[in-house]
């Protein structure tokens, strides 16, 4: 293409349709990259469909945890509402008209999920209380004048006019231009009212129906500790002055704690606030909702290993307490089990995959003889049927499909035995299997949790728990196993129930063994010389080594008998179970990679072998050696690396240009020592800047022409 044109300038060509790169479905890019791309696009399929499940059931546990926080600010903004539409003449109304309703809502610290609650309130509040809601940031407000402009623009739906010398944007949705103050917002809510009371008597039992007469303004504050101290008090000032012309609701949201408020503002001010306190539900207790409705359930056939659930755990007790990243961890896991484990297409519904089983090819039946625990399974039969599994794949299809039944009742009893078990040891002191349930769970997923120091020690305080505390975990129990789906816990609530109602009958051995206590303690009260006295004391003690239990220590002793045979029984670590590879997801390497990076590692690993992440067969060089087809700045950093603590410029520039001409095919002899070339010149200027941005060095004003080395060892 040309143009001809008398001065310069910039032309744009839109490029042709046919020239337009046409983007690959995601489902090309699953299966790309993987050598065994056998039932891809199913797999991707099944990927996607199970996600849309997890987060369909995310979205309804968030729904769920916030409904009783929502609820309350909706009754808050119906009391304040209700004082406005009054207007009563009594001395206290008058003295409260320039206070301002103001929700103080305590987050916590996990502020990346605050965007989630925020959203979901916005969507609360706008179905059934007004639609004037304003969500703003302190990163956008850095004065008041930006504030009323983001506060009006969101209201208006027009082009604002801020009064100042810059030209502002704005968003030309109408023509007309308003005046950024509060008295053109009263204006403008006064002729929205009228509006809307002027409708007719059909639109407006609709939109009564969704909100309120005369709908407040609700104005929520994201992040308060972000704002500045001046922006919050002109605003609050400013907005007390015009309370009585409109509803005006203030929502703070706080991640630290509400003494936040008094610091920022001043007594004068924080006056002008009717503060009312809502706390959020922790982010612990949401993140053992999640774990329990997600993980501990047969509702999905997706499950975590041990280590893998460990390093999301790690991650958001150590870095962020974000459950969403949690989450979107739990998504990647997802993600990655079904690229990298052509197995994952059985990991569905049991009846699917049932079905699944019957349509697969030799070579998928090739990759399940392949499998580490389906191997230990043929190792532990007998030589014929040997042979037929590891020859016959019809044969081997029935086998897996008996399998992949018994793996679903292996969870539907571990879950149920695992949550009794935990009933159990939450009530020890010290919590030796842990406080919470995925803390037992992780420990029966990595070993035999009954042969770990921490399950005997457990043991030998659950053999000294009181009756009533006994009695109270038996009923739980009971409750757990009948609420269970799995069909082999009928004689375990039968075993139980009779547990209980032997308790039940264990008054009149106790009331007996009192009355033997009392008897000897009445012979040591009697008044006796040193000698029968010792004479006494050691008879009580051979009497206690010789003594024997009581039935009620001997039917405590049965119950943690027959709970230790429950958990002996079902609670089995995974990794032992047959073709547990096509729903466990056990590779926590490469979840630690992506979601627990360390950069500095990853920039020299780029830096010093770019190969590692371009996979361009040009830059494969020896260990040592640089090579002068590497980018400019991988060339620079590694000639970096042999110099001392001041580097100088020039020597710096003369080795780099010496590389890259060797690149180009000239002889580097024959380039004179006095004169670099100006490109290369400024693609090594190029490559020292953004060695300077990345941290590695910095200018020095020891020597001229030098810089200093920030950064030694190999990573």
């Amino acid at each position: 293409m040309s143009t001809s044109s008398v001065s310069k300038g910039c032309f744009v060509f839109k490029p042709s349709s046919k020239k337009r790169r046409i983007s690959s479905p995601t489902a090309d890019y699953f299966s790309q990259g993987n050598n065994d791309s056998e039932d891809s696009g199913l797999r991707f399929a099944t990927c996607q469909l199970l996600w849309k499940q997890i987060n369909s059931e995310t979205e309804k546990i968030q729904e769920e945890l916030n409904k009783q926080l929502f609820d309350n600010l909706i009754r808050f903004l119906r009391q304040s509402h209700s004082e406005f539409q009054t207007k009563e003449t009594e001395w206290m109304c008058r003295m409260k008209s320039s206070e301002i309703p103001t929700a103080a809502l305590v987050l916590g610290v996990n502020v990346t999920d605050h965007d989630v609650t925020f959203k979901n309130l916005s969507e609360v509040l706008q179905d059934n209380v007004t639609p004037y809601i304003v969500s703003l940031q302190a990163k956008e407000c850095p004065g008041i004048k930006h504030l009323l402009q983001k506060l009006m623009g969101q209201l208006m739906d027009c082009c604002v006019d801020v009064d100042s010398s810059e030209e502002e944007e704005c968003v030309n949705i109408s023509q007309k231009k308003i005046r950024c103050s509060m008295a053109s917002l009263s204006k403008w809510y006064e002729s929205v009212t009228k509006k809307t009371g002027s409708e007719t008597p059909s639109k407006k039992r609709t939109s009564s129906s969704r909100h309120w007469q005369s709908p407040p303004i609700v104005v929520i504050f994201k992040d308060m500790e972000s704002f500045t101290t001046k922006v919050l008090q002109d605003f609050i000032v400013i907005s007390s002055q015009h309370i009585h012309e409109f509803p005006l609701v203030l929502i703070f949201g706080i991640a630290t704690s509400p003494m936040i408020i008094h610091r920022l503002l001043p007594h004068s001010v924080s006056s002008l606030l009717c503060i009312e306190l809502f706390q959020s539900l922790s982010c612990k207790e949401h993140l053992a909702t999640v774990i329990d409705k997600l993980l501990l359930t047969t509702q999905f056939p997706f499950k975590l290993s041990e280590k893998v659930l460990q390093v999301l755990i790690n991650i958001f007790l150590y870095h962020d307490f974000s459950v969403q990243n949690f989450i979107k961890g739990f998504q990647l896991s997802i993600v990655e089990h079904f690229y990298s484990q052509p197995l994952s297409v059985l990991c569905c519904q049991l009846l699917e995959a049932k079905k699944r089983v019957n349509s697969l090819s030799h070579n998928q039946c090739e990759n399940i003889r392949s499998l580490p625990s389906f191997r230990r399974y043929v190792e532990s039969q007998v030589s014929e049927k040997q042979i037929a599994l590891l020859t016959e794949d019809s044969f081997l299809k029935e086998v897996t499909q008996t399998l992949l039944e018994d793996l679903h009742i292996y969870h539907e009893n571990y879950f149920t035995v695992l949550r009794c078990l935990h009933v159990f040891t939450t009530s020890l002191p010290k919590y030796p299997l842990g406080k919470q349930i995925r803390e037992l769970h992780c420990a029966c997923l990595g070993k035999r949790v009954w042969e770990t120091e921490e399950y005997e020690s457990a043991v030998q305080l659950l053999r000294m728990l009181a009756k009533d505390e006994l009695v109270a975990i038996l009923q739980k129990c009971v409750e757990i196993f009948i609420s269970s789906s799995g069909k082999q816990f009928s004689n375990t609530v039968e075993k139980l129930e009779e547990f209980l109602a032997r308790f039940q009958n264990l008054e009149a051995e106790t009331n007996e063994v009192q009355d033997v206590s009392v008897s000897s303690q009445k012979e040591l009260q009697k008044k006796t010389d040193l000698y029968h006295l010792q004479k006494t004391l050691l008879a009580l003690k051979e009497s206690k080594r010789s003594k024997k239990l009581t039935k009620f220590e001997m039917l405590r002793f049965e119950v943690v008998d027959f709970i230790g045979s429950l958990v002996r029984s079902y609670l089995a670590p995974a990794e032992m179970q047959t073709l547990n590879e096509v729903v466990y997801f056990n590779t926590a390497n490469t979840l630690r990679e992506h979601l627990n990076a360390a950069p500095r590692i990853a920039l020299h690993t780029a830096l010093n072998n770019p190969y590692c992440y371009l996979k361009n067969q040009t830059l494969q060089s020896d260990v040592g050696c640089i090579s002068n087809t590497a980018p400019d700045i991988c060339i620079v950093y590694k000639l970096h690396l042999e110099c001392g603590r001041l580097i100088n410029l020039v020597d710096w520039l003369e080795a780099f240009s010496t590389v890259v001409t060797a690149a180009e095919g000239t002889d580097p002899d024959s380039v004179a020592t006095d004169h670099v070339d100006e490109i290369i010149h400024a693609r090594f200027i190029r490559a020292v800047s953004e060695l300077e941005l990345l941290g590695f060095i910095k200018p020095s004003k020891q020597k001229t022409d030098h810089v200093a080395r920030l950064t030694w060892g190999g990573c």
